[in-house]
């Protein structure tokens, strides 16, 4: 059993946001450790987990949970927010009969904002929470994370088909791992494939506003026609993504295992008054090399000797 000098003593995301950024690297070792040794015991998810630590270590310094929401898809990979939000005391109990549950469950916290349990629902049900904020007056963050294997769901592109036109924020964070339980096979990865190693355009697209940003009286106008129009021009200069077509400001590819990264583009999501899908790559079972070579064995596994 580990010493988890810093894990220990989080009992909310509020003590997350107190830490130094200097103990974050130590923090989210502490955390694979847990998981590992947990899910060696009773079995569970393991490689999702392992892949998301950083990711929600940065969720939870940037919002403010359980004002700010976060749905998780699928909620396999909630292990590292159960352990953030309260719960690391009784996290030996996970996936055991009057436990943890395996899976996000609102009746066990009141940082879970949705009962997770099947594939692609995060963003429909994640902008009905959005949806119901707006309009009570609400003003707090809502924010959906999915795979890369959910958002093949065609639940994920109805989703994304109706937060298109929201007129506020509305954050959905792809978490790129080229993996869901198995190797992905389709367009929608070979997609993927081409944004990751094709970043130039994101970059193309902030250097045309920036340019246009400075021209005295036209550059503005011009900035606003580009991102408004359906023309060649505007297709030349921006190169959009599939996700700019469903009417979402895309940003990425982002590191998933930089904390300090993963915080200024969440903190840059946050104040776009519109649909973002902030696209985030992660190496599945990163941490633990058994599960890094073999990600689909340790996706969901039973009990196994660590060593």
């Amino acid at each position: 059993m580990g010493d988890y000098e810093l894990l220990s003593k989080i009992k909310s995301p509020a003590d997350v946001k107190r830490l130094d950024e200097k103990d974050l690297a130590k923090l989210c070792s502490e955390i694979r450790e847990k998981l590992i040794e947990t899910v060696s015991l009773n079995g569970g998810h393991l490689s999702p987990n392992l892949g998301v630590v950083e990711l929600t270590v940065a969720l939870h310094r940037t919002f403010n949970l359980p004002k700010d929401s976060i749905v998780w898809d699928v909620g396999h990979q909630s292990y590292t927010h159960k352990l953030l939000t309260g719960r690391f005391d009784d996290f030996y109990t996970l996936r055991q009969k009057g436990g943890i549950s395996g899976f996000p469950k609102r009746s066990e916290s009141k940082y879970d904002d949705f009962n997770t349990g099947h594939s692609s629902t995060s963003i429909s049900a994640a902008y009905g929470i959005a949806r119901a904020k707006m309009l009570s007056g609400d003003q707090s963050h809502t924010v959906a994370v999915i795979g890369d294997g959910s958002f093949t769901g065609g639940l994920a592109f109805e989703a994304m088909n109706n937060a298109g036109r929201f007129k506020k924020n509305f954050i959905v964070i792809l978490n790129d791992n080229k993996m869901s339980i198995s190797k992905n096979v389709g367009a929608f990865p070979r997609y993927l494939t081409t944004v990751r190693i094709q970043p130039w355009y994101i970059r193309v697209k902030k250097n045309t506003e920036k340019v246009l940003s400075k021209i005295p009286l036209f550059g503005r106008p011009i900035s606003t026609f580009l991102r408004r129009s359906k023309s060649k021009i505007k297709n030349l200069v921006y190169k959009n993504t599939l996700f700019d077509c469903f009417g979402f400001t895309y940003i990425g590819p982002i590191d998933g295992h930089d904390i300090p990264e993963l915080e200024n583009a969440l903190s840059a999501a946050k104040k776009i008054n519109s649909p973002v899908l902030l696209h985030v790559v992660t190496k599945k079972g990163k941490g633990y090399l058994p599960a890094e070579e073999n990600p689909g064995t340790f996706h969901g596994i039973g009990k196994f000797d660590i060593d």
